[in-house]
């Protein structure tokens, strides 16, 4: 079944109803069980309800959710739609629920918050200084899958320094230096409420004026840089994302660092965003400077750089409508 995107008539309402927890599903029953067991302890405090979003999976994933938690609303858009399009699907059913949502918790289903992780995260939505950018999207704090590793989430707006910065310097070097990285890399931004033009979606609490104001997610983008769109969209409106460092979660997933497809996917997706935003002189400097950059990583024997790289190279590799 795949419902509507939401409308004027099925929006959240800013202050009233649950929090809607939402998950997007692709095959993930492997990590789903752990994930519904967290759930209370990480949404302690808070009214809230589940909604899943599963994208045609050929494994049990949708009996287990029917299993283990009976009560979930289980949205089956019935095809591999991506990540924006599951994310809308689970908005609209949770907008049809009477009297709505106050807020969103956009979670990937390999996440694992921390008690009481989602209260700090909601209770931060919405906070500014009188005149200033509301916060419209909360992070936290995520870790790897040790449970120390911290992972490096705040990212600032693509420019064609800052690709130029990553090709040379390598990104963990380059971002000491905002002019030349998108990844910000100073520990002490990760040990206050520091404002990033965007960070990486595996959990994300968006506020119900956010939601109201930005509309659904850009599902040109199946997968990568659907959330630097949303960010940069709802920075363009007002709402500014911001990271909760008391709230914590680790990540146990993400191989597009290993998978030549999925960092192909990745590189072309920055490129094509970055097109929309910017002219065709400047969109052709940063693909350039990309370009530079997985061409110098894949002469170091480095093959999803290599697989990226000679998609870059072909100019009608951008213009393909992205997929599975």
């Amino acid at each position: 079944m795949q419902f509507d995107q939401p409308t004027a008539d099925h929006r959240p309402e800013p202050g009233g109803g649950p929090v809607a927890v939402l998950v997007v599903t692709w095959n993930s029953a492997a990590v789903l069980p752990e994930f519904l067991a967290s759930l209370p302890e990480a949404m302690a405090g808070l009214d809230w309800r589940l909604v899943v979003a599963d994208n045609d999976s050929a494994d049990d994933t949708v009996e287990l959710i029917r299993s283990l938690a009976p009560d979930a609303t289980v949205v089956q858009t019935g095809r591999n739609a991506g990540y924006a399009a599951g994310v809308n699907a689970a908005l609209a059913a949770a907008a049809a629920w009477e009297g709505g949502f106050r807020a969103a918790l956009v979670c990937n289903p390999d996440i694992r918050m921390r008690q009481g992780c989602a209260k700090l995260l909601v209770d931060a939505l919405g906070t500014g200084a009188p005149g200033d950018a509301r916060v419209g999207i909360s992070v936290p704090l995520l870790y790897e899958e040790d449970g120390r590793t911290l992972l490096l989430s705040l990212r600032r707006e693509s420019r064609v320094t800052r690709a130029l910065g990553e090709a040379v310097l390598g990104n963990r070097r380059a971002g000491r230096f905002p002019r030349w990285s998108e990844m910000v890399t100073d520990p002490a931004a990760y040990e206050r409420a520091t404002v990033a033009d965007w960070a990486t979606g595996a959990l994300m609490a968006l506020s119900g004026e956010c939601l109201e104001a930005c509309g659904p997610w850009d599902e040109s983008f199946f997968l990568y840089s659907e959330e630097t769109e949303y960010c940069l969209r709802a920075r363009d409106l007002g709402f500014v994302t911001r990271l909760e460092p008391a709230a914590t979660a680790t990540h146990l997933g993400g191989d597009s660092q290993v998978s030549p497809r999925l960092w192909t996917l990745l590189t072309l997706n920055r490129v094509r965003l970055y097109g929309r935003r910017h002219g065709a002189a400047a969109t052709a400097a940063f693909r350039a400077a990309v370009l530079l950059r997985e061409t110098s990583r894949a002469l170091l024997g480095r093959p999803a750089s290599l697989a990226a790289a000679k998609a870059l190279a072909d100019p009608s590799a951008l213009r393909a409508t992205p997929g599975p």
